[in-house]
Order: C-alpha cells, then structure tokens, then sequence
C-alpha cells in the first residue's frame, strides 16, 4: 500500500527535572497516537500527532473545568467511528495515567527497533587539545555557568600565553564542551580574559559557527532521542536553543507523542558527538546516545513503523477477557480508523472548517475558527472572540490575545493586513500544514464514515466491487476468492485521483459529499493547496509482535515499565504481586506508520477514546 505523508490524568511522576515538568489535565488521558499517511497532511506524526490548532485546554486546568469544557466535544459516533471487528466483551481500563504508561520506539527502515543503550562518544570524535585547554576549576564554573548556577552570570579566564591560536583554543574549548555558552575577549588593567556568557535572545538562534570537520567523518551525525513528556519538535527547540542553531539543522523520521516515554532517531548537520553528549548534563526530561556518523540526513515517513508498550491501569476484565480481547487483537487486528485526535477538541470539529474551505465558503471559514463558542476556553480567547462577534474589527480582537502564533491571532493577522474582501490571502498567514490540517480532517471524517458502511454492509469478508491495492496500483476484486481477505481491501479518501468501489457503498460516496454541498466529480479548487487528489487507506490492520501480561501492584505511584534510561543507570525493573491492590494490562505491539495505537486500544477494551467520554467515565475517579 503507498502510504504518503506529525486525557482525567493523575499527575505523572517526577523523572529528570521536576521543574520542567507538565501537570497534565484530564484532558490528556487519551492523548495522540497514529495517523494515516495516506493523503494525512505532511506534519503528523506517525502515530497521529496532530498540531492543535485552536481551543486546546491550557496545562494545569482542574478536571472539572475540562469536563465543562468537553461537554461540547465531539463523540467517535461524531466522527463515524462506529464499529468493532471483534465479538469479545469490553472492560473499562485507564490510558495514560501516568506518561509513563505510554513508551514507542521508533522502527527503523532497516526494521530494527530503536533504543537507547550507550552514551558512549565515538572514537576519533574527541578532541584531547581542546579539552586539555581548560583546568578542571574553569569546567567546574563553567559547567556552573551553563546550569545557570552562577550568579554573577558570566565566567572570565585569564590568558597566560597570550597568543591568538591559545585564545582560539580556549573560545573553541569552551562552546564545544558547554553548548549555550557564547564567549568574547576582553582586555582588564593590562591582562587579557576570554569571558563566557549564555547566549540568548536571538543570538542564540543565529547561523552556527564554521568548526573544522574531517573529510572522512560522515556530514552528519546521528542519534538517539530518548525524551519523556515532551513533544518532538519541543524537544528539537531545545536542543537547536543550547547549541545555537536552526532548528532545521534538525531532521527526523517522525514526530512522537507527547504524553509518553518515546525514543527515536534524530540526526543534525555537522554537530560532533561530543558536544551533543555534553547536553546530557543539563537536558531536562531529554537523553542523547548511540552516537553515529553518516552521510545522509533522515527523511519524514523513511521509518517502518513504532513499537508501542502500553499500560491499562485499573482494568475491570478478567483474565479471560483480557485473553480473549488480545488474542482478537493479534489474529484479526483492528478498523484502521483515523482517531479522536484528528478532529480536535472543541464545539468547532475541525472538519466543519475543511468543509468550508472545500465549498469555497471563504465567510464560514473565518465564523466557524473566530466566532464565539460553547464550552470552556482560555479567557483570553473568549474575549478575543467576543470583540470579533461585536465589532468585526482583526486589529481590535488581535489585541485580546497575548500570544499571537495560535490560529486565531495569524487568521486575524491576515485579516488585518489584507482586508476581509481577501480573506483567501488572510487565510493564507496561517501555516501550510495547518490549514491543510482541516481538509484533511474532512476526509477523515468521509473514510471513517463510509468504512462503519461497509463493515456494516459486508462484515469482514472481501466482495466483488471492494479496492485491492497491488504495489501501488488499485485493481477491483472481480469475485469473492480466497485469494483476497479483510486485510488486503483498502477504501479511498475522496478526491480527482481515486476510483471508488463499484458496490453500493462505494456509491455512498458521492451521496455523502453532495450533502456536504461538494461534488465529487470536481474535487480541484480554485486555490490549488487545497485540491485533493486523494488516496487510499487499509480498513483492517493487524499489528504485529503482539504480546500481554496482567499485572498486580500495590503503589499506584511507581512506573510499571522498565524504560531504556533505567536500564542504562542499571536501576532495578518494576516488581509485580502475584496478589496486589491493583491490576493493569501491560501490552506490546509493533504498528506501521499511518496507524493510531489508541483505535488498537479501543479494539480491546470496547471503550469511546473521545476525550468527552473518557472525561466523563474518569472525573469521578480522580475527584
């Protein structure tokens, strides 16, 4: 198949710096996983991470401030997400209580499943001259300094031998070994001292300085990312911020979730091994390792997939429900739905606006993301919207929010500089990927819907007239035979360069969009971003490297998964009661790209993933 085309919660515990820690609401219990290359916009993640757009709660909201919120919500029903493919019973069971429960490691192109095991730097990387530069008093303050331990904010080094290659060892030794560090010279009664100062503002983002890199090393250095509550590209920032770069300087296979534990590959252009380990002293929730130099960048979707360890806590299933459940799981798979995630949180699906878009309805587009709505928001939203609603005036309701960047400011942005009568321009202010964000959303909601019909329709055997997909090539199934099953049967997102099956499902397609005010045959707009080729997406995906295990513990507390930084700093694995107070279900299964672990999840516990019905099933337990 060619694949194109990143919840109430307790709060987790405390691993690494505590200060940098997120108290997530119960907004994020069921948070983002897998997502669908298949015609998805180019900046989710391969397991479904979504960019919010607009709405999204703001950490540290209380659970029933949420609740209100997600009163207004959309349901799986909302979005089509209607059927199962398994007959077992359902059991309730919490997701993500804990970020902890939650661990992907990326799978590489090669298939082999990252980890991080060695922090080692590779040989030929180090620098014995440079290091010898400075005497371990000056690293003691220095690494002081980059901690911003120092209060007198700035280290200053006399220059004995004051020569212009010393003073260049000493500047080189420096930014090397203590990335975010920026040094000058100064000269004081007579004596010359290089000062080492933090690099900030702008500065810090500015081109990276020329080093001397050998012909025979590769132009890139790759490495591991271990990362905990923290978003990809959060992460990336951090990085780009201590080492005075571009954040493009950065590239990646796939962007993970936040709400987890995610380990993947990252590789940056001619930054040394040794200054990126040096960042593991003052990285917070981050771990870098298994250094390696290559000769290539990584590329968006290059990977073949994530494996996923999850914890269900408090399951309410028995032995034989989980067994039965799991088994199902690994021998039929799961209705390879685009997720919860995909439609955002708020009382305006973002579907609506890339229905709007699609019709060209330029006025509904700005109504539906700037009007007033129902359900709890950051108050500085809701007044920003309610200037819109009484005076339509951009540059006043602009001046409601302090951040700028979000949706609304960059649309009311547009609308100020280019008038409502180019709303299409204003429009344009917003982010590529986000404004693609909402046409594709739409067609989600199309897939999901006409894949519930024709499960509904057929149940889980191919017939004549459903889409086969050889290589890259959609052929019709001519008749039932064994030669076709469940798993080879693709449906199409709607667009100019897909055909539809030939039974009466397929037909559904066009009566679907003509309700919506579209019309099939002509699926080219007018602005050519926003014309949809279309694609074609598995309806049943069956994971592999299926494996599970009830669990009894006593402290709801401790972490049930032995992650790769504990086992690098050889801290004990998690011990089980065979009798404890509590039981969860510990799953492992490997998926490939374009897939949303949680419609796996929700396959075994027969449980809505919408953040409105997990709220509504959790509050109480959390309260």
């Amino acid at each position: 198949m060619a694949e194109s085309e990143p919840v109430p919660v307790q709060v987790g515990e405390k691993r690494g710096c505590p200060e940098n820690e997120d108290n997530d609401t119960p907004a994020k219990k069921l948070r983002k996983e897998g997502d669908n290359k298949n015609g998805g916009p180019p900046h989710q993640d391969e397991e479904g991470e979504e960019e919010e757009l607009e709405g999204e709660a703001s950490e540290g909201e209380d659970g029933e401030t949420f609740a209100n919120m997600m009163k207004h919500g959309l349901t799986e029903l909302d979005v089509g997400i209607l059927k199962f493919v398994s007959d077992h019973e359902g059991f309730s069971g919490i997701l993500k209580e804990r970020y902890s429960d939650f661990v992907v490691h990326e799978i590489n192109k090669q298939g082999k499943t990252v980890h991080l095991d060695d922090l080692s730097i590779p040989a030929g990387a180090e620098q014995p001259k440079e290091s010898d530069v400075l005497t371990e008093e000056q690293k003691t303050q220095l690494g002081e300094l980059q901690l911003f331990k120092n209060k007198e904010g700035n280290v200053s080094i006399e220059v004995m031998d004051d020569t212009k290659e010393k003073r260049t060892l000493v500047h080189k030794a420096i930014k090397t070994q203590f990335p975010g560090l920026e040094t000058k010279t100064e000269e004081k009664e007579g004596s010359k001292f290089i000062v080492a100062y933090h690099a900030a503002g702008k500065k810090a983002l500015a081109a990276p300085r020329k080093h001397f890199w050998p012909k025979n090393r590769g132009s890139f250095c790759h490495f591991v990312l271990y990362k905990e509550n923290k978003d990809t590209m959060d992460a990336i920032n951090v990085l780009s911020k201590f080492l005075r770069l571009r954040p493009n300087m950065f590239s990646y296979m796939g962007t993970k979730d936040k709400r987890a534990i995610t380990v993947q590959e990252i590789a940056v252009l001619k930054i040394t091994a040794e200054r990126l380990a040096h960042l593991n002293k003052c990285l917070m929730n981050l771990k870098l390792g298994n250094f390696s130099y290559k000769n290539h960048p990584l590329k968006l979707g290059e990977l073949q997939g994530n494996h996923f360890t999850v914890v269900i806590r408090n399951i309410s299933g028995t032995n034989e429900q989980v067994h039965q459940a799991m088994t199902s799981l690994k021998q039929t798979g799961f209705i390879n739905y685009y997720g919860m995630q995909r439609f955002g949180t708020t009382a305006v699906p973002t579907q609506q606006v890339g229905r709007a878009i699609l019709r060209n309805d330029w006025n509904e587009v700005v109504d539906l993301i700037l009007k007033p709505r129902p359900g709890a928001e950051k108050e500085f939203l809701v007044r920003c919207r309610e200037e819109w609603a009484k005076t339509q005036n951009p540059e006043a309701a602009l001046k409601k929010l302090p951040n700028k960047r979000c949706v609304e400011g960059q649309l009311l942005r547009g609308l100020s500089m280019y008038g409502k009568k180019n709303i299409v321009t204003a429009f344009g202010l917003i982010p590529r990927n986000n404004r693609l964000m909402y046409i594709h959303s739409y067609q989600s909601v199309v897939w999901n819907t006409m894949v519930s019909r024709r499960i509904e329709a057929f149940g889980l055997k191919a017939v004549e007239g459903d889409l086969v997909l050889k290589g890259s090539y959609v052929s019709l199934s001519e008749v039932v035979c064994d030669c076709h099953t469940i798993h080879d049967i693709v449906m199409p997102l709607p667009g100019f360069d897909v055909i539809y099956p030939t039974h009466h499902v397929g037909k559904g397609y066009r009566e679907l969009l003509s309700a919506d005010g579209l019309d099939i045959d002509n699926m080219r707009h007018k602005v050519k971003d926003y014309s949809l080729a279309g694609a074609y997406r598995r309806i049943i995906i069956r994971p592999s490297d299926v494996s599970w295990e009830v669990i009894e513990y006593d402290d709801p507390r401790i972490s049930l998964v032995h992650t790769d930084f504990e086992k690098l700093e050889r801290k004990p694995a998690p011990v089980f009661n065979k009798e404890g107070k509590y039981r969860a279900l510990r799953m492992e299964f490997s998926l490939p790209p374009s897939t949303y672990a949680t419609m796996a999840i929700r396959e075994v516990l027969k449980l809505d993933t919408s953040i409105k019905k997990q709220t509504q099933l959790n509050t109480t337990w959390f309260n």
